[in-house]
């Protein structure tokens, strides 16, 4: 089934698989002649990748970036870009061991319904998180793009279990608030909540289990009147691709969830003129209204869902057999998936939003070296 490309012009076919050789992405319909910045590349990565510190899984990938195509001397050629990096700390025993129990939770059973059971099993393969490393390669050239029309895309933690940064920021100074993110080893911006957060995982991989939580994103200086009222809407081409992230279970703009119990006269953004420029007193529409943007920051909101795999005793069925048995899991897996998520919205939301910008052609700027 073709369920890997995504994207009308600024197009992206993700390959590869969670224990295969390497994972891949496929970036087409960037004109020729584009700087591109290979450590900035790197950098994004390098926020993603396993074994970052004793809060993520053991599992030690460098996920050094390698440019195959489409680029010579830094500079876009007009060809298809393939980006790709290799895997090489696999271990794929633990999944030879369980290959015939269904996981609780996890892909094995609507898998094995869908493909037969020829789908690569290790590791999740297709269906890996592992794969979203390509996501955050093409959208760390999606960034460089929008960078030069000074849109910037930013996202932190907002909540690690019942832990929640309930401060909404505003980001009048995105080097500060990046500064702050980075201090912190599951990239929240304040301090004392960073370490409750830390603790919960802590005790949670204590425990054998695992625990969910929230990702907030903010794009700035994204341009009015862009997107569509019904099927090209702003929410929507942002929803299919953030829902594209494994693990993402719900999505909210704005207000979101909030707007269920807020009256209209709360919800409503009211307009006005300041400093000569049309825009609103608050922003719960999430700088979007009827699909289309609205020139205030587009900001969302996603909920990560626990990570599947956990050393716990689970009640599942071993399809070989037909029984009723009870596992616990070995292997590598991140006790909470949150931290090393945040680039890879961040990624998604730039792919999307450079998408519908190049759709309406409105970055021929963008594009000068």
């Amino acid at each position: 089934m073709a369920d890997n490309t995504f994207g009308k012009i600024f197009k992206i076919t993700s390959f590869g698989e969670s224990h295969g050789d390497l994972v891949g992405i496929i970036v087409d319909g960037v004109p020729a002649g584009l700087k591109v910045d290979a450590d900035f590349i790197q950098s994004e990565l390098d926020k993603r990748k396993p074994g970052q510190s004793g809060l993520t899984t053991s599992r030690l990938e460098s996920d050094k970036v390698q440019i195959l195509s489409g680029i010579f001397k830094n500079k876009t050629t007009g060809a298809p870009i393939c980006l790709i990096i290799r895997n090489k700390d696999i271990d794929s025993s633990k999944y030879e061991v369980f290959k015939n129990f269904l996981r609780p939770s996890q892909v094995d059973y609507s898998a094995l319904k869908k493909f037969g059971g020829f789908a690569d099993y290790r590791g999740s393969g297709r269906f890996s998180g592992r794969i979203t490393a390509s996501f955050v390669m093409a959208g760390a050239i999606a960034k460089q793009i929008l960078k030069k029309s000074n849109i910037t895309v930013f996202a932190y933690t907002k909540s690690i279990g019942d832990v929640v940064d309930d401060e909404s920021y505003i980001m009048d100074d995105l080097e500060k608030y990046i500064q702050l993110r980075e201090k912190s080893s599951v990239r929240a911006l304040n301090a004392e909540k960073s370490k409750l957060m830390e603790k919960i995982i802590e005790d949670v991989k204590i425990q054998k289990d695992s625990i969910g939580g929230t990702i907030r994103c903010i794009v700035n200086n994204f341009p009015e009147g862009i997107g569509g009222p019904v099927f090209n809407s702003i929410e929507s081409n942002i929803s299919k691709g953030i829902f594209s992230i494994p693990a993402i279970k719900a999505i909210e703009f704005g207000a979101g969830f909030k707007a269920a119990k807020m009256k209209g006269s709360e919800h409503n953004d009211p307009w006005i003129v300041k400093d000569g420029k049309i825009q609103t007193t608050k922003n719960d529409a999430g700088g979007i209204i009827g699909g289309i943007s609205t020139g205030m920051p587009i900001e969302f909101a996603v909920a990560v869902k626990p990570t599947a795999t956990i050393g716990k005793p689970q009640k599942t069925v071993n399809i070989e057999t037909l029984e009723n048995v009870e596992i616990e899991l070995r292997g590598r897996h991140d006790p909470c998936i949150v931290p090393r998520a945040v680039v890879v919205v961040e990624a998604m939301a730039a792919i999307v939003l450079l998408d519908h910008l190049l759709l309406e052609g409105k970055v021929p700027s963008v594009l000068e070296s």
